[in-house]
């Protein structure tokens, strides 16, 4: 190490070689009105019963229970779960880290899918692990493959179910057959963020799996069809060993307490998240449908977005240029090894025509 870097406190070896995460855009310049479609937020917003317990808040003097007992009580309440089984963590970001702290060291591999979310190899990397990505079949998870890519040093693999950006997800009996393929000290990690707008007949969110499995966990979230993305609320639902040792490493007070009551509301609310997804059930078909009209590929999804493709990186770029000025705010993917593709959140029902018609226009200035 150079007598430079001794003078100041230095990163552990890796850390500077992560990439940070890049979130999508939410503005515009220069454009009056603008569309943020680009960060699979729910159209609808929250509940309006957890608006309520955000107006009356009080006692913010206090520190919030560190345990979120309620939280997890109206959680499995809700899902038929044990609380006990329950940890809850600011958005399942913190439940993603926690995992790697405790389960990753130095020269420990994780695998991924290739186009799976950025934080699987930022979190695994912070941890001196090797982040190992796993090709993907029609932009979907292959469990051949990660099976295949498996070694002594993998220690966890990180599946989301649906994914993002793809929206594609792993029937129950394929996530079995991953499951059983795994050595028993490896951990398989759900991540199901978007479960709740799932309407297939053989997908399962993973709780079976964990009921029965010492080496399965799943990450649920707050921030998708509940729409409390700026509260962070996320939990995690695992043996209990791995509760044991997350609650050894979380903080103490991780989540606020009108964050876990605006969260506990929102359980409370079950019509309005039956709202949200009879909203998505209509328009992401209909958006499916008329973009493929244009002759613009989009990977089917059973999640609240599309994957839009062009037919090159510079074909991308202007249409995500073309959008922008019309105040439509659409996802670049290039971070996730899909520069030649954009992804759209379903919106509502302006913003949703708005972009059709601007591609359709874009598609019209190409041809």
């Amino acid at each position: 190490m150079s007598p430079e870097k001794l003078k100041r406190p230095t990163p552990r070896p890796g850390v500077l070689d992560i990439e940070a995460y890049v979130p999508g855009k939410s503005s515009a310049p220069g454009v009056a009105k603008i569309f943020k479609l680009s960060s699979n937020e729910t159209p609808l917003g929250p509940s309006q019963k957890a608006l309520d317990t955000l107006k009356h808040a009080t006692h913010l003097e206090d520190y919030p229970d560190g345990a979120a007992t309620a939280l997890r009580e109206a959680i499995g309440k809700a899902f038929g779960l044990n609380p006990d089984h329950i940890v809850c963590g600011a958005g399942s970001d913190e439940c993603l880290n926690m995992l790697a702290t405790i389960y990753l060291m130095d020269g420990d591999e994780a695998l991924y899918t290739d186009h799976g979310f950025l934080m699987y190899p930022i979190y695994t990397l912070g941890r001196g692990a090797k982040p190992v990505p796993v090709p993907e079949k029609n932009y979907t998870a292959d469990v051949d493959a990660i099976l295949k890519a498996v070694t002594p040093k993998t220690k966890i693999v990180f599946i989301a179910n649906p994914n993002n950006p793809t929206g594609t997800y792993l029937p129950f009996d394929e996530m079995k057959r991953l499951h059983a393929g795994l050595p028993p000290h490896v951990m398989l990690v759900i991540d199901a963020a978007y479960s709740e707008y799932v309407s297939k007949n053989d997908y399962e969110v993973g709780i079976e799996l964990v009921a029965h499995n010492e080496n399965v966990v799943m990450l649920r979230t707050f921030s998708k069809i509940h729409g409390l993305a700026a509260m962070r609320v996320g939990w995690m639902y695992a043996p209990a060993h791995v509760i044991d040792a997350c609650n050894r490493v979380r903080g103490p007070f991780n989540l606020s307490t009108p964050a876990m009551k605006a969260a506990i509301a929102s359980l409370e609310d079950p019509g309005h998240i039956e709202k949200a997804r009879a909203h998505n059930d209509k328009w992401l078909p209909w958006l499916t449908e008329e973009i493929r009209k244009l002759g613009l590929p989009v990977t089917p999804s059973v999640a609240n977005f599309v994957l839009i493709h062009f037919k090159d990186v510079d074909t991308a770029t202007k249409a995500d240029a073309f959008l922008t000025s019309k105040g439509l705010i659409l996802r670049r993917v290039a971070g996730y090894k899909l520069p030649a593709a954009l992804r759209m959140t379903v919106g509502d029902e302006e913003p949703n025509r708005m972009v059709v018609a601007a591609l359709r226009e874009f598609v019209g200035k190409k041809s």
